[in-house]
């Protein structure tokens, strides 16, 4: 249970801090009136979802009620019913973004992107999917066609997200990076979806360079020794995206609403930046300086 309190108490001083200016703003600004408390704090809120991505359970429900109702009633005390407690969840969307964005990592010089499909249906049942109909699409990647979103990464070399944005599943790999990549410095690597002249030449103008794996039809190209062997190394992002999915939980096809969705999504992604092991390349301070100049060769 140690997991737990040291996600709690990272969770409550953030929160100490950031709810009190953000209801402060709503109020001045007529967006919400001033309502009673609830026996749930949003720190236990927010604690519990994240706790939730952080175990081994894969349904909501079952953890609420064979898990925090039995085992963690010490730690909550004032509990609420499993139906009271999921309609305060939406009231904590606001609040997890913000702290979502608090944990994620810093530019490295060093920095892997890519993409993965985030389905909310099988594909076969798209036209009579109801619940985020009004939101997903369809899209087409290396796996086939899906139905739902598509979620685009920016890592670190040490597997910490940088930067991330949710779009619709028919959004070009390439559309989101110029506004992803604002902060980023160094260089950029991803595959051959991402070549493009604009695109290279827009992060340029930001002094980030991009490196691409190439098309069998394209003409070779000049590329450092350097960046051939970091361009090798792309499977981190694609282990990170697997971890997402597969440990942090991302992605079901049980939503009964976007809320819920975004919920999901984001209790997810919090879990993994909260994980003590990501996976990571082991560079360390004098290989990226030794390196960093390497010689031009062929690709």
């Amino acid at each position: 249970m140690d997991k737990l309190v040291e996600t709690f108490c990272d969770v409550d001083d953030f929160c100490q801090l950031f709810i009190q200016q953000w209801q402060k703003a709503l109020l001045e600004n007529g967006d919400i009136k001033r309502r009673r408390k609830s026996r749930l704090t949003p720190s236990e809120i927010i604690t519990i979802i994240i706790h939730f991505h952080q175990s081994d359970y894969r349904n909501f429900k079952s953890y609420y009620l064979n898990h925090v109702y039995r085992y963690l009633r010490d730690y909550f005390p004032n509990l609420l019913s499993y139906t009271r407690f999921l309609g305060l969840m939406p009231s904590v969307v606001v609040p997890m973004s913000s702290y979502l964005t608090a944990k994620l990592g810093k530019p490295t010089g060093i920095q892997f992107a890519d993409s993965t499909k985030i389905e909310v249906c099988h594909i076969m049942r798209a036209k009579r999917h109801k619940v985020l109909a009004e939101y997903a699409h369809h899209g087409k990647g290396t796996m086939g066609w899906s139905f739902g979103f598509k979620l685009h990464l920016i890592i670190n070399h040490h597997g910490e997200i940088v930067s991330l944005k949710l779009t619709k599943g028919n959004t070009d790999d390439r559309a989101p990076i110029p506004e992803m990549a604002e902060n980023l410095f160094g260089t950029l690597y991803a595959d051959k979806g991402y070549i493009s002249n604009k695109l290279t030449a827009e992060l340029k103008e930001k002094d980030i360079n991009l490196v691409t794996t190439i098309r069998k039809n394209m003409k070779k190209r000049f590329i450092s020794l350097w960046d051939r062997a970091i361009l090798k190394k792309r499977f981190i992002i694609e282990t990170v995206n697997d971890q997402l999915k597969n440990i942090s939980y991302i992605e079901h096809s049980r939503h009964r609403s976007m809320h819920g969705f975004m919920l999901n999504l984001l209790g997810g992604l919090i879990a993994y930046c909260l994980k003590d092991k990501k996976p990571s390349l082991d560079l360390t301070a004098e290989e990226i300086e030794l390196l960093g100049g390497g010689n031009l060769m062929v690709a």
